[in-house]
């Protein structure tokens, strides 16, 4: 009768104790592979050699029973497989069951990269560890020593080698480190220097002050005013303040009210534009000639002060643009990733803990932030699972079409009333020279109108009752957005085509500039107020009327818009005031710790969840387009179509202010062939058409193979997902055709012990017989 052969599986079981064996560590991942593929390679020899073959048994007589109980096998009680013994542990010792389990794995890891981190700054080894004591991949499957013994040596040696870094080495490879904050804790107070050195201790304070510093930076928008100050103080201001004009005529004294007004004293300094002069400097000016440029004598320093402005200036806005485009992919490649968002409800539940939390109020912070996400995201499915009734969508129709009616009537309103108060201004200051406090007076009421019509805005939005949080707020933003352009787009109106024609004796350029300065001021004094009277005093109130802490949610969408708002007075103004980005930065600090602090006290977080990923992509992109990219047209408008003052600044000679460029060429075509392709590049490149048109095309032609870059990752996505299902596919099937294998051979050998043990059925029926 034919047997069905089967085999076991050659597992070598180590003569270790459970206790003492240690988990493979990363580094086994190749050895892993490598075994468990001469395992499968072993076992298919073998095979061939008994005439076995790797396929599905055929049911038929004789075979029927084998088969069923070959696939009962398989099935546990709930339809889960059930493997061997043997099976389960090549299982647990694939690299998907061992990767990052072992904290010994993960000490002697980042001891590594310390290592390396120290050869890379040049310091030397560490000379009191012997060869012997250092760790070695050879050593991982030896595993001679107990685990705690050798873990043990493992933290005493990363402690060694952290103490050789610098502070901001230490404190980076320990953010990176796998583990929970308590043992990250204790792994920074055993790599601090001993006491005795002084240096390092005195140095850690500033560290940290300087640490404090960049994180203020990056919470604000101070690196944008420092990339565009940096340029201003170095070839404009800086030049200015060390080679000062001769004075006009008699300087004001400085009364105190300047620090408002921004004018008197203000006025002749480098604080604004009338200050610089249109000479070349370092040297004496005689009679001016060709065109009322003075021209420098022999030996004197060739520094073309209104060509310096106007460069100076147009680089900073470019440098500018750049990290304003540079930060926006960043962040839109941060919060958009390309690809379906299938299964995110999923990746939130099971794979958002940071298991590295260790303190009570930091578990609580990250239960409330996978809570808030999983509402909103449960929010949005509801909203795309149960569209509402046709009644319900007429009148949600019917009150938005209403409450946007309001909100663009209101804006209206306030575009008239700036536009009224700008005229009555204007008329005023014709009949009589206008006061230090009448100069106050258009920019309180544009921070009036900026402050009441948002709240206003809150008040309809309430009416329109949002399924989405994320929604509501982008409205609001966009409502509040349209407000502030609308406002500025007037007063840019009333500065370059009303003010021009009636400063015609006077330096316009010095009265938009502290237009701007004001407007400034303005806008953080009120936002100091707001903060004390709207989240100070209403705080107070909702708690004296009510037993209850009521406080008042923090109001996301106008806090954004009043960054946004300063920092486009900032840009507008740096032509006419190239010291206001150091006032912005000033204003940022000041705002950012009040903010901070009126936060937690004052605040509470919106009642309606809603998830604030996106938050950052939002504001850079409309820091980038609505802000920055009309203060561009302004100011490209007033360099190339408004005629400069006559009497001060350094284009005071000239129709334009980009005739500066031009008369800077005609004298580089007269210095001699040295230096005539500066005009040719200027007359080819900068004053053609052609290159316009290039520079455009190939800005469509990148953002066309973008475009198409983008769809190839995303069929690439797909076909890696359906790989990656295949393979899951694949790896079961090899498991279940080795799990036959064993059962096969485990029947097989049963059997033979059964047919030794039992004697032969036919002498029993013969004994029977008689």
């Amino acid at each position: 009768m034919s047997q069905s052969l089967a085999f076991v599986l050659n597992v070598p079981e180590t003569p270790q104790d459970p206790e003492d064996s240690q988990e493979p560590s990363p580094y086994d991942e190749s050895e892993v592979h490598d075994s468990f593929h001469q395992l499968i390679q072993e076992q298919s020899r073998w095979v061939a050699e008994e005439g076995l073959e790797l396929q599905q048994r055929v049911p038929g007589a004789g075979a029927l029973g084998a088969s069923g109980s070959d696939r009962q096998a398989l099935l546990g009680p709930e339809g889960a497989p059930v493997y061997s013994t043997a099976t389960l542990r090549i299982l647990a010792s694939m690299p998907s069951r061992t990767i990052g389990r072992s904290r010994g794995a993960i000490l002697s890891q980042y001891y590594s990269r310390t290592v390396r981190l120290r050869r890379r700054a040049g310091r030397p080894q560490l000379r009191d560890v012997g060869r012997s004591a250092r760790p070695s991949l050879r050593l991982y499957d030896l595993e001679l020593d107990p685990a705690v013994l050798e873990e043990d040596e493992k933290r005493g040696l990363l402690v060694k080698e952290l103490q050789g870094l610098t502070v901001a080495q230490r404190d980076h490879m320990l953010r990176g480190m796998p583990l929970s904050l308590s043992e990250k804790r204790c792994l920074r107070e055993e790599s601090r220097p001993p006491r005795g050195k002084r240096r390092a201790r005195g140095h850690r304070g500033l560290l940290s002050c300087c640490s404090q510093l960049r994180d203020s930076c990056i919470l604000t928008l101070l690196a944008f005013n420092t990339l565009l100050l940096l340029p201003l103080l170095a070839f404009i201001v800086g030049v200015q303040a060390a080679f000062p004009p001769a004075p006009s005529g008699s300087v004001p004294a400085f009364r105190g009210l300047e620090l408002l007004t921004g004018g008197g004293r203000f006025t002749h300094t480098v604080m604004y534009y009338g200050y610089y002069s249109n000479a070349t400097l370092n040297q004496p000016c005689a009679s001016p000639r060709d065109g009322g440029q003075c021209t420098p004598e022999a030996g004197g320093l060739p520094y073309n002060m209104p060509l310096a402005y106007l460069f100076t200036v147009g680089v900073a806005f470019f440098i500018t643009c750049i990290t304003l485009v540079y930060s926006m992919s960043r962040s839109f490649g941060e919060s958009y990733r390309v690809g379906s968002t299938s299964g995110v409800h999923a990746i939130t539940v099971f794979c958002s803990w940071d298991y590295k939390v260790t303190q009570k109020w930091a578990t609580r912070l990250q239960h409330d932030n996978i809570r808030t996400q999983l509402k909103e995201l449960l929010a949005e499915g509801q909203l795309r699972h149960r569209p509402p009734r046709a009644c319900g969508r007429l009148w949600q129709a019917a009150v938005l079409g209403l409450v946007w009616l309001l909100c663009l009537g209101t804006t209206l309103v306030c575009a008239l009333a700036v536009y009224s108060f700008s005229e009555l201004v204007l008329q005023q200051s014709r009949v009589s020279a206008e006061r230090d406090g009448a100069l106050l007076a258009l920019p309180l009421v544009v921070c009036l109108l900026n402050l009441g019509a948002p709240y206003l805005f809150r008040v309809l939005a309430a009416l329109e009752r949002h399924d989405s949080p994320v929604l509501e707020v982008y409205v609001a933003i966009c409502r509040n957005l349209i407000l502030k352009m609308v406002i500025l787009g007037i007063l840019c109106y009333h500065w370059l085509g009303r003010r021009v024609g009636t400063l015609k004796d006077q330096c316009w350029e010095d009265f938009v500039g502290q237009e701007l300065y004001r407007l400034m001021v303005m806008d953080f004094i009120f936002t100091l107020l707001d903060t004390l009277l709207g989240e100070l005093v209403w705080r107070l109130i909702s708690e004296k009327r009510s037993q209850r802490k009521g406080k008042p949610e923090f109001d996301i969408a106008g806090n954004v818009l009043e960054l946004i708002y300063g920092q486009t007075l900032t840009w507008l103004g740096v032509l006419f005031s190239p010291l206001l980005p150091a006032m912005q930065i000033i204003k940022l600090l000041f705002v950012f710790y009040v903010k901070k602090t009126s936060l937690m006290a004052n605040c509470q977080a919106p009642r309606r969840p809603w998830k604030a990923s996106h938050m950052s992509t939002v504001f850079i992109s409309l820091l980038c387009f609505p802000s920055f990219l009309g203060a561009a047209i302004f100011l490209c408008y007033a360099i190339w179509q408004v005629k400069p003052s006559s009497i001060c600044g350094p284009f005071r000679t000239l129709d334009t202010m980009y005739e500066a460029g031009k008369v800077w060429v005609r004298h580089l075509e007269e210095a001699g062939p040295r230096v005539s392709w500066l005009p040719w590049i200027h007359r080819y490149l900068v004053e053609s058409a052609f290159p316009i048109y290039l520079a455009s095309a190939l800005l469509l032609a990148v953002i066309y193979l973008n475009i198409q870059v983008v769809k190839g990752q995303r069929k690439v996505i797909c076909l890696l997902k359906e790989q990656l299902s295949n393979e899951g596919e694949d790896k079961i099937f090899l498991i279940n055709k080795l799990q036959r294998i064993y059962e096969r051979k485990e029947r097989s050998r049963v059997g033979r012990t059964e047919e030794a043990v039992t004697p032969p059925a036919v002498f029993t029926d013969d004994w029977d017989a008689q």
